[in-house]
């Protein structure tokens, strides 16, 4: 328990922030619904598009949803509330707090990766600064699997569940085709960690060595031109077609990224996307050889269809366990989960100091890439297999998922439009 251990009266303000999971929704409905549960919280707000609706007051009432709704943001992909990719400034505090104490907020609570921790350690310590009474909590959020601390992240077993899946459904159409010596390329998500295209080597049946994928390349190794070729005329002796799973983020010798757009995102980082059609362009022109590519993009991150079931239930926990902590006393605090057993896989929740996560990336282990730096070692299984366990049950009307939205986004949506007018 922290040092303030008293019940804080007021207000619950929860907020979502980076790119969306299939379950970062359900972290939201962890908060929500066991916010309901304390007499010391009287209202509970979403904010909109994260800090930037905090600053704008742009809230909805959470608890005046219809739990219809709320029960189904267990199985809706997106960012129910709405997300944003911005850096936090000190000068915006003063704004933040002044929205705050109007608000009467006395729990926040963000869901996110690791620009998002940053800036619950941030406003946790500008409340301590000012002397306002503040219990801010992290809830953890990526599909890329690289926050410091916490065994895996919310979003990355139903990530892995997908790309693995798709590139096994990719690896059956490949070995069908009546033509010898046919390259595909699928390039995931990845900037600075290989999580997401490592996973990808579930696809593979275990014992039989020439199942798909045959190559993965992750930013944790440097990519040769020279051995990618190589590799790729060593796999297709031996087999008909050869798929390579590539991360976004593989970098070269000289550290630099194989191919970018060259345009800046939000954070003032190099946008990637590209580096499947390199690996083309080798093929092609060195090998003489037909390559196509596929390019998963957004669909990783949002095939609730394919999302895992143990991925959303811990996703889950996560939201119900930060508000729990949090009306305890607990603050400055991102919840993480700590891994008890593989066999029989079991977890707990536990709290992790902000300092030991904000900044910091959590890479893939070198002990498990495999010697020629093109594939995961078997020992990577054990930590992966659990992760993906299960299949949420998604609800459809006319052969179409049905997914939830709040109702008072509507609002809060028609506002922000007459503002941009």
């Amino acid at each position: 328990m922290g040092s303030e251990g008293q019940e804080l009266e007021g207000n619950v303000l929860v907020a979502q922030s980076g790119g969306p999971t299939v379950v970062i929704n359900s972290s939201l409905a962890g908060v929500i619904q066991e916010a309901l549960n304390h007499p010391c919280i009287e209202e509970i707000y979403g904010a909109m598009y994260g800090l930037r609706g905090i600053l704008g007051g742009n809230f909805i009432d959470l608890a005046q949803e219809s739990q219809h709704v709320i029960r189904g943001l267990r199985h809706t992909p997106g960012a129910a509330l709405g997300s944003c990719r911005c850096r936090f400034q000190e000068s915006d505090m003063d704004g933040l707090f002044h929205v705050l104490e109007s608000k009467n907020v006395r729990y926040f609570f963000y869901i996110g990766g690791n620009g998002s921790q940053c800036a619950v350690r941030a406003i946790e310590a500008h409340a301590k600064k000012i002397g306002y009474g503040l219990r801010a909590i992290g809830v953890p959020k990526t599909i890329d699997n690289d926050l410091a601390v916490t065994d895996h992240s919310p979003g990355y077993g139903s990530v892995v569940k997908y790309v693995a899946t798709t590139a096994r459904e990719i690896a059956i159409d490949d070995q069908s085709m009546g033509d010898f010596d046919l390259v595909s390329i699928v390039e995931v998500m990845g900037r600075d960690a290989g999580w997401i295209a490592a996973g990808s080597v579930l696809a593979r049946h275990m014992g039989t060595p020439f199942d798909a994928p045959h190559l993965i390349y992750i930013p944790e190794r440097s990519f040769s031109d020279s051995e990618f070729l190589a590799s790729v005329q060593k796999v297709l002796e031996n087999n008909r077609y050869c798929l390579v799973v590539v991360s976004e983020g593989i970098r070269n010798a000289a550290g630099d990224y194989v191919r970018t757009s060259g345009i800046k995102d939000p954070l003032g980082r190099t946008e990637l996307g590209g580096a499947a059609e390199h690996l083309q362009y080798l093929v092609e022109q060195h090998l003489k050889i037909k390559a196509r590519t596929t390019k998963l993009g957004i669909s990783q991150r949002s095939a609730a269809h394919c999302a895992s079931l143990r991925d959303n239930e811990e996703a889950f926990q996560c939201g119900v366990k930060a508000v729990r902590y949090a009306v305890e006393g607990e603050s400055g605090k991102m919840i993480s989960i700590v891994r008890e057993g593989d066999s029989p896989y079991a977890v707990t929740y536990a709290l992790t100091d902000l300092d030991e996560v904000a900044g910091k990336v959590k890479t893939f282990p070198e002990a498990w890439i495999d010697e020629s730096g093109s594939m995961i070692s078997s020992n990577f299984f054990r930590y992966v297999a659990p992760l993906i366990q299960g299949e949420v049950a998604v609800p459809c009307k006319g052969g179409i998922p049905e997914y939830v939205h709040f109702a008072g986004t509507k609002k809060v949506e028609e506002n922000l439009f007459q503002k941009k007018r």
